[in-house]
């Protein structure tokens, strides 16, 4: 899928309430779930040890952290949008996150979007709330969900 260009806030702003075109699949490898242990010092068996998840987990192959999935939400957002007039984003929080399904590894996830809300934000900036629901091709249930919150400036 093409990724949304815009300008500037002024025409960001009118989507408002409206869902972002999904995004490209990208697939988790275990390479990319090696480097996230690596970075968050989580180097549980279930992701990391692919001859013991292969033996003795429930899904028979490692799975990614939920919270990998939660990381990836910067990612995937940039790439379905860009706004051209945009000179720095930031994570500012969020405020409701479930994993409702494990990401095996080698699946390939994809971001859905709706834009909640849109707030100004000191001189220059824009307060977004964000609906995100990664998807894992072939599952019915999404393998995060989670309203986030950025900040973005002109």
């Amino acid at each position: 899928m093409a990724k949304l260009e815009l300008e500037n806030f002024e025409s960001f702003s009118k989507l408002e309430g409206k869902t972002l075109p999904a995004g490209d699949w990208l697939t988790v490898t275990q390479e990319m779930i090696n480097d996230f242990a690596k970075a968050t010092m989580d180097f549980q068996w279930i992701h990391v040890d692919v001859e013991k998840a292969t033996k003795y987990s429930p899904f028979k192959k490692p799975v990614a952290h939920g919270f990998m999935s939660l990381s990836l939400l910067a990612k995937l957002l940039k790439d379905v949008l860009l706004i051209k007039s945009v000179k720095m984003g930031v994570n500012y929080g969020l405020n409701k996150v479930r994993f409702p399904s494990p990401v095996l590894v080698d699946s390939r996830l994809r971001l859905i979007c709706t834009i909640l809300k849109i707030d100004n934000y000191g001189d220059n900036g824009l307060k977004i709330t964000w609906n995100c629901i990664v998807e894992t091709e072939g599952s019915d249930k999404p393998a995060c969900v989670a309203e986030f919150i950025s900040l973005m400036f002109e």
